[in-house]
């Protein structure tokens, strides 16, 4: 705050200087001076014109005379001197650069304290924008502000939002389950708000997901049946209430969504292994275990149905142009909408020619698989960068638009990437 202050003034005086030294600087000079001084000129020249006119013989003796004695009144008449000198006038550009001088920080101050915030740069104040890459606030000067914003404007559902997950970030659950009660109301229709009210609401009443929180489960659920977090989070719910066969499903469900790669998709499977040794246990649990495989299989049986399969290779004339340790990818995605890969498969350049599979458990992301896209493109592509996306220096083949579930490709990478 200090230092805005310095800069304020610094640059206030500069201003003031840019106008006042020129006015300080400004000289006025009395103007019956420079009168008299113009009618003395101009009464020497008609003395000098007369006098030149008697030299051409234009006027004679007498009328010269004449108009001597006539050019004296006149001076005496316009030109009458003082006997004593004048007091040097006052300078009014001084007197107004003096008075700038006075009135621009005045007005300047003033101005600022009425129409300025003069609170802006103060330390708490500046804790209002802090917030981490999620839009988490963790200042507790800015989440009262959020407070006081969403009391005067309630229909705003972006502030709710951050204040729920800030408060559960801050593990003040109580805090949280307040404001995504009244961000459901606002947005009734987005699964991930219903999951998050949830797991806020389990937080701040004993950790536990029976009653409200899987009814808010089942609401994202319905709303969104490939939702990750809800599936994890109504798995959970159903071990604890002891229905292991929903929590077969659910997780079964959850791995095949989450790519291959997941860091804690191993932690799911060993879930999912001890909800099925744990129905096993049960009266009547082998055969619903039975069961659960057996719509599994068939499960599985569609996705192989939806799969892609065909042959990669690569033109003799660009093998100079690779290496036998370079990435290839081999990569279906849809031939109109996003540019996402739908389905990825990772070799090397010694690895052709090669057969490939291409199904929805190579998805990149959940939500986008082979198998919800109607007409996709196959790309195998070797890849300079060792990342999926094309660039200068790769080089790619790629089949005609095809549907999922189409057997038999043959590509060929035979054009170089520019």
């Amino acid at each position: 705050m200090t230092l805005f202050w310095i800069l304020a003034a610094s640059l206030l005086l500069i201003a003031i200087a840019f106008v006042v030294i020129p006015l300080w600087r400004k000289n006025t000079r009395n103007n019956a001076v420079l009168r008299d001084a113009a009618n003395l000129e101009i009464l020497r020249d008609q003395s000098a014109e007369m006098s030149a006119d008697l030299a051409h013989g234009l006027l004679n003796e007498e009328s010269f005379a004449q108009g001597q004695r006539e050019l004296q009144a006149r001076l005496l008449d316009e030109i009458k001197p003082t006997e004593t000198v004048p007091a040097a006038p006052r300078n009014p550009a001084k007197v107004l650069a003096l008075v700038l001088a006075v009135l621009l920080p005045l007005s300047s101050v003033l101005l600022y304290l009425k129409l300025g915030n003069s609170k802006a740069l103060l330390p708490q104040q500046a804790e209002l924008s802090v917030a981490d890459g999620f839009g988490v606030i963790r200042s507790e000067a800015a989440l009262q502000d959020l407070e006081a914003k969403l009391v005067k404007f309630p229909e705003n559902p972006d502030g709710w939002l951050q204040l729920g997950r800030s408060y559960s970030e801050l593990k003040r659950y109580s805090d949280a389950v307040r404001a995504y009660e009244h961000l459901v109301k606002l947005v009734p229709n987005e699964a991930q708000l219903w999951t998050d009210y949830a797991d806020a609401y389990a937080m701040d009443h004993g950790q536990t997901l029976l009653g409200e929180p899987t009814k808010f489960l089942d609401k994202a659920l319905a709303l969104d049946e490939k939702n990750t977090t809800a599936l994890a989070l109504s798995g959970s719910a159903a071990m604890e209430r002891g229905d292991y066969v929903a929590a077969i499903t659910h997780w079964q469900k959850l791995v095949a969504l989450l790519p291959a790669d997941y860091q804690d998709i191993q932690m799911i499977k060993d879930g999912v292994k001890q909800a099925r040794e744990f129905l096993a246990m049960q009266a009547g649990g082998k055969a619903k275990l039975a069961q659960l495989d057996k719509g599994i299989s068939a499960a599985k049986t569609v996705a192989s149905a939806q799969a892609i399969t065909g042959k990669v290779s690569i033109s003799p004339e660009l093998l100079s142009k690779v290496s036998p340790d370079d990435i290839v990818f081999i990569l279906a995605r849809a031939s109109e909408g996003p540019k996402m890969p739908l389905a990825v498969l990772r070799k090397q350049v010694k690895d052709l020619p090669l057969e490939f599979s291409l199904d929805d458990s190579m998805a990149m992301q959940p939500q986008l698989k082979l198998s919800g896209f109607g007409q996709v493109v196959v790309v195998a592509r070797v890849s300079k960068s060792g990342t999926p996306m094309a660039q200068t220096g790769d080089v790619e083949g790629m089949s005609a638009t095809v549907k999922p579930g189409t057997k038999g490709l043959t590509i060929v990478i035979d054009k170089l990437v520019k």
